[in-house]
């Protein structure tokens, strides 16, 4: 691991700008409320700060800001009613079910919506111990409001003063996400290779990468500065951000049969070399994305130029000395690779130039008209949630799941003196997830990073007897607490255990061994509850939906490949058309990859078919890495060698897909036999030119106009090949899963 990469990377993070934000939020008002002995107003003014800040997910801002507003307001309306009810056990009870169900289903509107929830809780269950009456309750709730209003104005006041810096934050993470996705890549073209292994963290940066893009493209197609406005800046970002989409997808095509290139190559260090490359590859990636972080330009040097230059004379010489009539597919695919990582380095050497902001470079640059068709738009309708009353409904069933989990955890916390209700709900609700996989991860990492964390508090609170410098050092935990607590939950709770544990201390005369007795104790029994509740009150398992991630991977696959073939008989789409069914291909492989990593995580009695559905997954990312392939040869391919005699291969593959549709949505297949004397009219081309050229190096003829075409079209004819194979045993394979799970 280079660590001062990580370094930089992290110090231009909008993790970090967040953990600042927040960590500035909080604390400001307490400390100046202290001044004028109104610390109690400023710990309140604070948590109203605190609680809006949940809510403040990176997004286009004028969605922060309806977010946020939103969120003041419920925040508000939920304090006065916690702090009416607090002396009412029963009452409370009823406002504890009531608002846990309905706050975790509008979570069917979205994340950001779902945050706004989330927070609504929390200050519920903060007010829960704190009985007010007259006009404490109403103070008390002006205080949240207060709280919440400093920090939305904290929050737009810094955008407005660097409009630009959180979406190119998220680009750098984007192309740093691409960065590690190639690194994976590289793994395949090690003289050892754990090829399951390989597979799965390709998978997991995969969907890594697509959660990147997709927030960037919120940020930057929703966000009218941007994508209305002619400034370099915002230019220079869409156009980066649209060639990295390319790029991307570049890299997903220079998929090879890496097991044959290793029979053929792996006593030799040609493919070593070729991991070297790609590293280097990877390692320019990460330049550019600390660059457009911090909005310096990136240093682009000659080296990767001088090596890519040094490889291609070293493959010349050893084709030249090992090839063979026997050989010679290998050689054309040993080309390809090299081909695809000089476009690749092409790539890269203008995203070094647009680094630069240069309006020069960009002002020919045409912006996207079509970008809206590129973004989800998230509609607040009544009509969804009612659709969501259901058993079916993931969201429905994890309502009721917290709304039980809580209450329990309400019920207990009464009959025990040392619980604390507050503390118990905070941990239930912050633990429990709609995913059976994500809640049990959120408790493991819950109860280590409380045990952790509480060890770092003795040892602070032990060594350290000064409070200006524990105020100190609890500013150091709130920050490095909230940096992490979107990328690492674990350290995120590491650090906020001693940070809660010395504001106790600070704030109040209890003594620190029952402050963190209290916190330890509490957070065992909301962790048990979450854990007892996420496995026996409505489970929601993947093997339940995972068929639909299966269809919609398949579906969206068959769009990609009809548009992207369409080229090559001679009717191409639109590039919007074209853009779209890629994204959307690119989302559905990320969804099947991530529900597949969510299974694996349940229990193994859950994974139904699990082996098949693994084969199944990586088998369709061959297949969106082949049809992106293709989608590389139809600009400098499509119109020399478009031909009907492609259309029976097409529709062979489409007629195999819709069979594979059918049988993942539960329908009979019809069957659809092709002619396969004219389905293989394209390689039966393939081989006359194979056989010519053979003919030709037995002779010894080094280049003539047969080896131009075998090299252009022997790579085309193997993508419709690949993909036509690869569409017949992801039908068998999707048979054969429906088979076992139905059984």
């Amino acid at each position: 691991m280079d660590y001062i990469k990580e370094y930089k990377s992290f110090v231009n993070s909008h993790y970090l700008s967040e953990g600042v934000r927040i960590t500035a939020g909080i604390v400001l008002p307490a400390v100046v409320l202290n001044y004028f002995n109104l610390l109690s107003v400023g710990v309140v003014v604070a948590l109203g700060a605190m609680c809006v800040s949940v809510t403040d997910n990176p997004g286009p801002v004028h969605h922060r800001k309806n977010g946020m507003i939103a969120c003041i307001i419920i925040n508000t309306i939920m304090a006065g009613v916690a702090g009416l009810l607090a002396p009412f056990p029963f009452l409370l009870g009823i406002l504890i079910v009531l608002a846990c169900f309905i706050f975790s289903m509008i979570g069917v509107y979205g994340s950001r919506v779902n945050s706004i929830g989330l927070s609504a809780l929390l200050i519920m269950v903060l007010n829960i111990d704190r009985q007010h009456q007259g006009w404490e309750l109403l103070s008390n709730a002006a205080y949240i409001f207060a709280g919440g209003v400093w920090y939305m104005l904290l929050s737009l006041l810094l955008h407005s003063f660097r409009p630009y810096k959180l979406a190119q934050q998220a680009l750098g993470d984007c192309i740093m996400a691409t960065a590690d996705y190639l690194r994976v890549r590289s793994s395949f073209y090690r003289k050892e290779v754990d090829y399951e292994r390989t597979y799965q963290q390709m998978l997991e940066e995969q969907i890594a990468v697509h959660e990147k893009q997709n927030l960037v493209r919120e940020l930057l197609y929703k966000s009218r500065h941007i994508i209305r406005d002619s400034t370099t800046t915002g230019r220079t970002l869409v156009m980066i951000f649209t060639d990295i989409v390319d790029l991307f997808e570049r890299t997903m095509n220079s998929y090879q049969d890496y097991k044959a290139m290793h029979e053929a190559f792996g006593e030799d260090d040609i493919l070593q070399k070729y991991r070297e490359l790609i590293l280097e590859l990877s390692s320019e990636l990460d330049e550019i994305g600390i660059a457009v972080k911090s909005g310096e330009a990136s240093a682009e040097t000659d080296k990767l130029a001088d090596h890519i230059e040094d490889a291609v004379k070293y493959f010349e010489d050893f084709r030249d000395r090992r090839r063979t009539a026997d050989n010679l597919d290998s050689f054309i695919n040993l080309r390809h690779i090299l081909n695809s990582i000089g476009d690749i380095a092409n790539r890269i050497h203008t995203l070094h130039l647009y680094t630069t902001y240069d309006k020069e470079i960009v002002k020919k640059a045409a912006l996207p008209s079509d970008y809206d068709q590129f973004v989800s738009h998230e509609k607040i309708d009544l009509k969804i949630l009612k659709d969501n009353f259901t058993l079916q409904s993931n969201t429905f069933r994890h309502a009721l799941r917290i709304s039980i989990a809580t209450l329990a955890g309400f019920i207990i916390s009464l009959f025990f003196p040392f619980g604390h209700s507050y503390w118990i709900l905070l941990t239930i609700i912050v633990i429990l997830k709609p995913a059976y996989s994500l809640t049990k991860k959120r408790n493991y990492e819950r109860v280590i990073g409380t045990i952790a964390g509480a060890v770092i508090g003795i040892v602070i609170l032990h060594f350290v007897k000064n409070n200006d410098a524990l105020f100190v050092i609890m500013l150091c935990l709130m920050l490095a607490t909230y940096s992490l607590w979107r990328t690492n939950y674990m350290f995120s709770v590491v650090f906020m255990t001693p940070y809660i544990l010395l504001l106790f201390h600070l704030i109040t005369d209890a003594s620190f061994k029952t402050i963190l007795s209290d916190r330890i104790i509490d957070t065992a029994i909301g962790s048990a509850i979450a854990f007892l509740a996420n496995i026996s009150l409505l489970p929601a398992w993947e093997h339940e939906k995972i068929a639909k991630y299966m269809l919609e991977a398949l579906t969206s696959n068959k769009n990609y490949f009809k548009n992207v073939s369409a080229a090559f008989t001679g009717n191409p789409v639109t590039n919007t058309e074209y853009k779209v069914s890629r994204k959307n291909a690119f989302v559905a492989l990320a969804n099947l990859s991530d529900a597949f990593s969510r299974m694996m995580a349940e229990p193994k009695r859950k994974q139904k078919s699990i082996k098949e559905l693994h084969q199944f997954v990586v088998l369709n990312h061959m297949l969106t890495s082949h049809i992106a392939t293709l989608a590389s040869y139809v600009r400098p391919l499509s119109e020399k060698y478009a031909s009907p005699d492609f259309a029976p291969a097409i529709n062979r593959i489409l007629a195999r897909m819709d069979d594979g549709e059918k049988i993942l949505g539960e329908e009979e297949a019809e069957q659809v036999v092709m002619d396969d004397s004219t389905s293989d009219i394209i390689q039966q081309r393939l081989q006359n030119l194979l056989n010519g050229r053979r003919e030709e190096i037995k002779k010894g003829i080094q280049q003539s106009e047969t080896q131009k075409k075998l090299t252009e079209f022997k790579p085309l004819a193997d993508q419709f090949n690949f993909i036509g194979n690869l569409s017949k045993d992801i039908k068998v394979l999707g048979e054969k899963w429906m088979d076992n799970d139905l059984a």
